[in-house]
């Protein structure tokens, strides 16, 4: 059975919409799993801090989505994460690294997220919140993923002192052009797997994200990566960065796109 659990507080927030965005995605989940969604936190307003700000303001979040997630799956549940920001894997990752210590870690982003406070330029939480549940740097909130587990699936913004760290760490990368349903369903083999998806990972137009990077998944294509996988081994969903546009319309045709491209993932034989 899957559970919805979403985020409704700043998580590092440095834009508008994300919130929002997060909310109108359990929403329609709701209805596809007809089930209720779990809401963690309170909205404010984005700003544009450094994360040694965000990541205090975020603790009453980050510790409400931790311990709702440990109970979804202490009850043998599977958590479908919708977050407002990557910033809140903070709180997931070290859950799925407690309790499903053998999975990999399908982080489908743009993005690396490996930066630490001694490597980012940004200052930006979510740009280091994989390599703080990797155990690079203490957050505050956890860690225990191993780095040889993780692959990324789509990333093409790195940065060169992060590329460094991961290669250090051993986290395998898969860009768009070798990231094919083959390579990524090889790649989990017979393990369980969590995934993570940031909607900035798709080719800018499609589906509205804050930091968007050219040369991005098609729709079609990452519905084709989901499809690909073996069933009965996902563990764990994380659905982030949806900037909801602020005509309804707009947005419902973004949340349609969203929910076929993830249908794959949703159907009860995927459920670990």
């Amino acid at each position: 059975m899957f559970q919805i659990i979403a985020s409704q507080g700043r998580i590092a927030d440095r834009k508008d919409r994300t919130i929002d965005g997060a909310l109108q995605t359990a929403r329609a989940l709701e209805r596809v799993l007809d089930t209720k969604a779990t809401l963690i936190g309170t909205p404010s307003p984005a700003r544009d801090d450094d994360w040694t700000d965000a990541l205090p303001q975020a603790a009453q979040t980050l510790n409400g989505l931790q311990n709702a997630l440990a109970a979804c799956v202490a009850l043998g549940d599977t958590p479908v994460m919708v977050a407002n920001t990557c910033s809140a894997s903070l709180a997931s990752l070290p859950v799925a690294a407690a309790q499903f210590p053998g999975a990999v870690l399908l982080w489908v982003d743009a993005h690396g997220d490996f930066n630490t406070p001694d490597s980012t330029g940004s200052g930006y939480l979510g740009g280091m919140v994989l390599a703080a549940a990797c155990g690079l740097w203490d957050s505050g909130h956890g860690a225990g993923l191993n780095p040889e587990q993780v692959i990324l699936v789509g990333a093409r913004d790195i940065d060169p002192d992060e590329r460094a760290l991961l290669r250090k760490a051993g986290v395998r990368i898969l860009p768009p052009e070798e990231a094919t349903p083959e390579t990524v369903r090889d790649a989990v083999g017979d393990a369980p797997f969590w995934i993570h998806v940031d909607w900035d990972v798709m080719e800018p137009g499609h589906i509205p994200a804050d930091y968007s990077v050219p040369h991005g998944f098609l729709p079609k294509t990452l519905r084709e990566i989901f499809e690909a996988l073996p069933p009965g081994r996902l563990v764990g969903l994380e659905l982030a960065e949806f900037h909801a546009p602020l005509a309804e319309e707009d947005s419902n045709a973004m949340l349609d796109q969203i929910l076929k491209i993830v249908a794959p993932l949703l159907e009860p034989e995927r459920v670990g």
